[in-house]
């Protein structure tokens, strides 16, 4: 038996995510931690998914902020001129790795192909002429290629989720939805999702060139729509491409109302030239650029800064970036059990000691004079100790009172009263083992500063 999940059901599952995050049914945050090295050669390994493995994420947290920031994503492909670039076709499965059907221009423009330039022999030629403006028709260019705008991104998009491999992509919601006027480039965007024609014939691929064509045949395409038509091209005695006749106002003209068209190739001298047609979305090329554009992809986006309200350490590394969903306050936190709901908050433990802590502290492994118990030290903050244990420590609980040494110093832990019921060491603001873990990154060592602003993208893709 073989089966597959379809595209529809993976933006349905996504846009689940997606409307969880934005109406605050559900509280998503990036966290980052494991501060001790991989291995003595930082050797990054690929994380597992295995409880295992999650339970030992959540041992070496440090800290978590808000993800509020949320957008469908897709690959990004530049336009370049000098490049191929493939027509959409509603025969492919996956974006394609090379010679994509969009781009993105250096004006932060997405454009969608509808044609793929080529010679009078059919053959594909490249695109030199960047496609421009922000007309809701499809338009041709000097090089044959056909494009339609789709969307541009606003600053603040660009900055939130534009990075090397990802292109932000949403449908505009209108004003009621959003509680607020439109942007100027949402207005953009609005134009074309409202403009978008339904049942378009996009495209017409030869399957077969045939044989002993003297002239031009007449392509005729059939279907429930109307008023798509084609004009074919013959080149040693074969077609060898089908375009689609352009309308008196300069744009393409693609018909509508199609949810089924076949092709016909008549006259023209020859014999066995078969094409088929290709169709767009059922609501219309940039309804919904998500649809077109495949995109199954969230990106979330937070920008730790400095401290944080003193929930983010500096002056040491993370390795792994996770993300969770609804963590819960630690029972020994201010909040004492509820979600989170602030924007950030420290995950790690503390160990609280009788004096000063000294800075040798800081990445040591200590332990405990009379318990025995091991940790590692994230962070020294005046008396207290942050501090993290591990497979490679152990679990063993400190007790109070007694005496602690790391890094070539020592301490003693405050006596009984602060904290009885865990033994001398104390929960921070965010219970590490609250929340769904979803996703998993391990990464070479970063070292946060108090001046830095670390830009972080997490994507899922289904």
């Amino acid at each position: 038996m073989s089966a597959i999940i379809t595209d529809p059901f993976k933006k349905q599952l996504t846009q689940t995510v997606f409307d969880e995050s934005r109406l605050d049914s559900a509280r998503y945050y990036i966290g980052i931690g494991k501060s001790e090295p991989y291995d003595s050669a930082e050797t990054v390994p690929t994380p597992t998914d295995t409880p295992r493995t999650i339970r030992n994420i959540r041992a070496g947290l440090q800290s978590i902020k808000a993800a509020t920031d949320l957008s469908y994503v897709i690959p990004r492909y530049n336009w370049s001129s000098g490049a191929f670039y493939n027509a959409y076709d509603d025969n492919l499965t996956a974006i394609p790795a090379t010679n994509s059907y969009y781009v993105l221009t250096d004006e932060n423009q997405v454009y969608i192909c509808l044609q793929q330039g080529k010679n009078a022999a059919g053959v594909a030629v490249t695109s030199t002429v960047k496609p421009t403006g922000t007309t809701t028709k499809p338009f041709s260019t000097g090089d044959g290629y056909v494009w339609k705008f789709l969307y541009a991104l606003s600053a603040t998009r660009a900055s939130n989720f534009l990075s090397a491999n990802f292109v932000p992509v949403e449908k505009v919601l209108d004003s009621s939805e959003l509680g607020r006027a439109l942007n100027v480039t949402e207005q953009t965007q609005d134009a074309v999702q409202i403009a978008a024609v339904p049942g378009q014939v996009i495209g017409v691929a030869v399957t077969n060139g045939g044989t002993g064509y003297t002239s031009t045949p007449t392509v005729t395409i059939d279907g429930d729509g109307v008023r798509a038509l084609a004009t074919a091209t013959v080149s040693g005695g074969a077609v060898v491409k089908i375009e689609l006749d352009s309308s008196t106002d300069s744009a393409i003209t693609m018909g509508q109302g199609y949810n089924f068209a076949s092709v016909s190739i008549t006259s023209g001298g020859g014999s066995n030239a078969t094409a088929r047609a290709i169709l767009g979305p059922p609501d219309g090329i940039g309804a919904d650029a998500r649809d077109e554009l495949k995109s199954t992809s969230l990106m979330f986006n937070t920008k730790p800064n400095g401290i944080e309200d003193s929930n983010f350490i500096v002056g040491q590394d993370f390795r792994q970036v996770v993300l969770i969903r609804n963590p819960i306050h630690s029972s020994d936190s201010a909040a004492d059990g509820p979600p989170v709901t602030t924007s950030s908050g420290k995950v790690l433990n503390f160990l609280k000691l009788q004096a000063t802590a000294a800075a040798g502290f800081l990445d040591a492994t200590i332990t405990g004079g009379t318990s025995g118990a091991k940790a590692f030290v994230d962070e020294v903050t005046e008396d207290k100790l942050y501090f993290h244990q591990s497979e490679e420590t152990g679990f063993k609980p400190f007790q109070e009172g007694e005496a602690i040494t790391g890094g070539g110093q020592s301490g003693t832990l405050i006596a009984a009263g602060v904290d009885a019921d865990s033994d001398a060491f104390t929960r921070d603001d965010v219970d590490k083992t609250s929340g769904e873990i979803l996703y998993i990154e391990n990464r070479a060592p970063v070292t946060r500063a108090a001046n830095q602003t670390e830009d972080i993208k997490v994507v899922i893709t289904l």
